[in-house]
């Protein structure tokens, strides 16, 4: 079992910048690709940014690609996301995922998944 604490959400005005957090414990970290997704209202939740086990491959969906950084270190348990050039459609809760692989950084089927923190962005 592993356990996912995010933090780092709030508001922020358009343009500005938020850095998200997740800590990880309960199993080797090394172990897990890791994902953030995230669910604005009344939509289903979507694949934001991933990143392999060693962090040296990540990935990101089109819509975040060149405002959003991705990146772990394994000696913290931790995962981050750089969110910078925010936009109000950025606004959703915010979700990091842990799968078990060690073969490049999953867009899906992740195990394990943190409560949510809430990025708000002002237009």
């Amino acid at each position: 079992q592993v356990q996912l604490v995010e933090s780092g959400g709030g508001l922020v005005q358009a343009g500005g910048s938020l850095r998200l957090s997740c800590a990880a414990s309960g199993r080797t970290f090394s172990n897990y690709a890791m994902g953030w997704f995230r669910q604005a209202s009344g939509k289903e939740r979507e694949f934001v940014a991933g990143i392999n086990w060693s962090g040296s491959r990540t990935y990101y969906a089109d819509s975040v690609r060149g405002r959003f950084t991705i990146s772990r270190d394994n000696a913290k348990n931790t995962v981050y996301l750089q969110m910078n050039s925010l936009k109000f459609e950025d606004t959703a809760v915010y979700y990091c995922a842990a799968r078990e692989t060690a073969f490049g950084v999953p867009r899906g089927n992740y195990d394990y998944w943190g409560q949510g923190t809430q990025v708000t962005v002002s237009s």
